[in-house]
């Protein structure tokens, strides 16, 4: 049984951690740390003590695993402070504000034998795991172009900011979900250009960005804006063979806000066949096909899984520090295009 403490009692502890930490047997949520833990639109969790005192949660031998579930500015000072307290810790993304803080803390879990990890759940979107499944069963051929697109119609958000902040911004909140996705599955690009912008004008918020990262002859394209009346296909991928559009996200998120949780639903977040993505390619005596493709099944406990094997086995991390770092990196160069 893996032990564990929040600190955060906000939107993200309750839609997109409780629902999955919950829903395993080999999970136990101990404790949630909140400097108001009576107040907020979310309903208790039964059997989990809710404190105020930041003490009860860091000094409870019990618990192993502390997840940072708190605004971005304070990520670095709770997950110090865990680690500190000898507990292993899982934090929201992005990560950390800067790259160096991202360096500073996974040599200090190190130093300390413990394990930090960012909880990049969106590796477990059910959109990304069937476009992964249709790459490899190579019936598109050699690679020659990814699209992923991230887009909403929320006009009032931009609209709503009059001013720029870097660490607020959308590439800050949004692109660290895809470019996780990037780096998780084709590694570090040879070289990345960058087109973030402001569309209502400078000095106003980050609400676009266009980023292409490059791999020998293959692109991959990451875009998303808050401007986006109809959104485009959630991924698309040519090969020298063939394409494959996924038009529809993961629906994790859609049944997760409807509060549809995946304890007392078996079909939660898995796609209907209006959602399935469509396989066109030519096979190796020219012959066209045209299929639609099953979705694979999103799951974000999946991270805590990993965090399980990880830190009551000893397994191998499966969200690598290095790609932290390089998602870091890649928005600390691209948010360089605002002011």
């Amino acid at each position: 049984m893996l032990t564990i403490g929040y600190i955060g009692n906000g939107k993200s502890t309750n839609r997109y951690h409780l629902p999955f930490s919950l829903n395993r047997d080999h999970l136990k949520v101990k404790t949630i740390y909140a400097r108001n833990p009576e107040k907020g639109e979310w309903g208790k969790a039964p059997g989990v003590l809710y404190t105020e005192d930041i003490d009860t949660l860091m000094n409870d031998e019990k618990i192993q695993l502390i997840v940072v579930c708190t605004p971005l500015e304070s990520h670095y000072a709770f997950a110090k402070m865990a680690l500190e307290h000898g507990k292993n810790v899982l934090v929201e993304k992005p990560f950390m504000m800067t790259k160096a803080e991202a360096v500073e803390l996974f040599d200090y879990a190190k130093e300390r034998n413990l394990i930090i990890q960012c909880y990049q759940n969106r590796r477990y979107d059910s959109d990304f795991l069937t476009t992964k499944k249709v790459i490899e069963t190579g019936k598109l051929g050699e690679l020659l172009e990814v699209e992923m697109h991230y887009d909403y119609y929320r006009p009032e958000i931009p609209n709503s900011v009059n001013h720029f902040s870097k660490y607020n911004s959308y590439l800050y909140g949004h692109a660290i979900h895809t470019i996780d996705q990037v780096l998780s599955y084709f590694g570090k690009p040879d070289k990345t250009h960058y087109d973030v912008r402001q569309l209502l004008g400078s000095g106003r918020m980050n609400d676009y960005f266009d980023m292409d990262f490059y791999y020998s002859s293959l692109k991959v394209s990451v875009k998303s804006s808050f401007f986006r009346l109809k959104a485009r296909p959630s991924f698309v991928v040519y090969g020298k063979k063939g394409i494959f559009v996924k038009e529809t996200k993961d629906r994790q998120e859609e049944h997760l806000k409807l509060f549809y949780m995946p304890k007392e639903h078996a079909d939660f977040g898995i796609d209907s066949p209006e959602h399935y993505g469509t396989l066109t390619y030519l096979d190796d005596e020219g012959i066209y096909h045209e299929e639609k493709v099953v979705s694979e099944k999103g799951d974000y406990a999946r991270v805590y899984d990993d965090m399980y094997q990880a830190i009551l086995h000893g397994k191998e991390k499966v969200i690598k520090d290095e790609e932290t770092i390089t998602a870091m990196d890649i928005l600390e160069q691209g948010i360089k295009e605002c002011n």
